[in-house]
């Protein structure tokens, strides 16, 4: 199987950033954001996905956090569309639900090449750590819009905000293994009766 790989470099007058994302590793990260809890939720999203995932970043964080996230959830995206490419082949599909103590979080994709974005979190506190708990919907927000992805996120239960966002990236990693999977059964076909996504 070619390797199913996507490298993106983005430079503003923001941020500067470069990522590789592999979409068949091992689940090993390597992300430096400058923001603690946000690298966190990165190398939990490359683990739990078996991702592997190199970012370097470097941002304004001077002004806040926002761009840095908001521009890293740019380039997963990004990153994402380059690594499936045609789609050939692949689940399309996938929905995961993630306990974590108190939290189940349900995340739904569809890498339809439409993108949108269902969000339903309840965060009750403004920050984690350095991290902006608003920051959480733009974040997904981008990725589903760079990706061209469907990506709902969905609050079963939940009151620690901490559980809530790690478990909504959990989710989400798992949902996206899930759907970019190869299945023999469509014999390098797409899941669709367009023919193409």
């Amino acid at each position: 199987m070619d390797e199913r790989k996507g490298v993106i470099t983005r430079t503003t007058g923001e941020t500067d950033i470069t990522m590789i994302l592999d979409l068949d590793g091992s689940g090993v990260a390597s992300v430096d954001t400058g923001i603690g809890f946000f690298d966190h939720m990165l190398n939990s999203f490359a683990r739990h996905g078996f991702f592997d995932l190199s970012l370097s970043t470097k941002g304004d964080l001077y002004v806040d956090s926002h761009h840095t996230i908001e521009d890293v959830g740019i380039v997963l995206g990004k990153a994402i569309k380059e690594a499936v490419g045609d789609k050939k082949g692949i689940r399309r599909y996938a929905s995961f639900i993630m306990p974590m103590d108190e939290a189940l979080i349900l995340c739904a994709v569809d890498l339809s090449g439409r993108p949108y974005l269902s969000y339903d979190l309840n965060l009750t506190v403004p920050r984690v750590g350095y991290f902006d708990t608003e920051m959480t919907k733009e974040f997904f927000y981008a990725v589903s819009y760079a990706a061209e992805m469907n990506l709902h996120l969905r609050q079963l239960s939940g009151s620690n905000n901490h559980h809530i966002i790690e478990a909504a990236f959990k989710a989400f990693a798992n949902a996206l293994h899930i759907a970019t999977r190869i299945d023999e059964r469509l014999d390098g076909d797409v899941l669709s009766t367009k023919g193409s996504l």
